[in-house]
């Protein structure tokens, strides 16, 4: 592909670059968020071992990621609220580990069931709400990676006020530049009784990841909470529309982790060009997320693994497992959807 060809398909995908703009603002808002907690976390370590600011760093990435306003007032105070969002997830997972950590090694995940359903429930309220519940099962997810527990509150709090900083300053700086995308309306679907469509696409999720609890408790599996934010992200407001997210999301991670696997010597003998790679692939996340869904998987698919290279995971069976996981939370996404409440689209008269 040439110069030439290369820019045009990012106007194709991108055209007035305000996507572009977007994609360095949350990858500057991970980078201040991930800084920050490192150097704060350097006299305060979490109690599971895990990184302060990694921590953050998803806090803010994510809470960049979802907010979708045009005014920078507007941005700031969704940002606040999603990272905030994000904080009570973690929070939850952190605080309720201790009471489900005797019974086996998969019980912890279960909090995450209630995280699922409200990623789908509360997309019912509007953009802000989406945003939340999308925020607050990241933030278990994140809680549950990094083995939090009851002693690190004080540090999730913390980590939280971090990514409030590193989300905002960088939205106040890029000004009038970004003009997010209009969401496209949803299509009228016909409705179970007195429960709205979003009520049952948060069950289709909550069934779906209790599923992988499930199974992880009696297979294991390398890295479940891949496959339950697969399952999970993937529901759409339509039995068809999730089928198209999920062959999506599979075609994208298909050509991300082995394009991040190929990547691997570079990311474990040059890490900050691994970096770099990895902040390009968001960059090209963010401008694709809103119509290339495919494309997006694929990028973030990249990013996780070259991520997890430069940061020292180097088995090679882990880093497959995220290509398989997505696939065994699409099929049961996909189950889901088609035998629970299946969502269709309404039919004019």
């Amino acid at each position: 592909m040439t110069l030439a060809s290369f820019q045009r398909w990012l106007d194709d995908i991108d055209p007035g670059v305000h996507r572009r703009i977007k994609g360095l603002r949350l990858v500057t808002a991970y980078g201040i968020a991930a800084l920050m907690g490192s150097l704060y976390g350097g006299s305060h370590a979490l109690v599971g071992g895990g990184s302060l600011g990694v921590l953050a760093g998803g806090f803010a990435l994510w809470a960049s990621v979802l907010e979708g306003r045009a005014s920078r007032p507007e941005s700031s105070r969704d940002l606040v609220l999603l990272c905030a969002a994000a904080m009570a997830g973690a929070a939850l997972t952190a605080g309720l580990t201790p009471l489900l950590t005797h019974s086996g090694r998969a019980i912890p995940e279960a909090t995450l069931v209630l995280g699922a359903f409200l990623v789908g429930y509360l997309r019912r309220f509007g953009l802000l709400a989406t945003g939340v519940g999308a925020q607050v099962f990241i933030g278990q997810i994140l809680a549950y990676t990094l083995g939090l527990t009851v002693a690190d509150l004080p540090l999730v709090l913390v980590a939280g006020l971090m990514a409030m900083v590193a989300t905002t300053v960088p939205r106040l700086l890029s000004g009038p530049a970004e003009r997010p995308v209009p969401a496209l309306p949803s299509p009228l679907v016909a409705s179970y009784g007195r429960f709205s469509p979003e009520f049952f696409m948060g069950l289709q999720a909550a069934l779906a990841c209790a599923a992988i609890v499930v199974l992880n408790a009696t297979i294991g599996l390398q890295e479940s909470v891949w496959a339950m934010a697969a399952c999970t992200f993937v529901v759409a407001s339509t039995a068809a529309g999730t089928i198209a997210r999920i062959r999506m999301r599979v075609i994208g991670t298909l050509v991300g982790v082995p394009l991040g696997l190929a990547c691997l010597p570079l990311a474990e003998h040059v890490p900050i060009l691994g970096w770099t790679l990895a902040a390009l692939a968001m960059v090209i996340y963010a401008m694709a997320l809103p119509a290339r869904y495919d494309i997006a998987s694929g990028a973030y698919a990249f990013t996780l693994i070259v991520t997890l290279a430069v940061s020292g995971e180097h088995s090679l069976p882990m880093l497959v497992a995220r290509l398989w996981e997505t696939i065994v939370g699409g099929v049961l996404g996909l189950a889901t959807a088609s035998f629970v409440f299946p969502l269709r689209e309404r039919r004019g008269d």
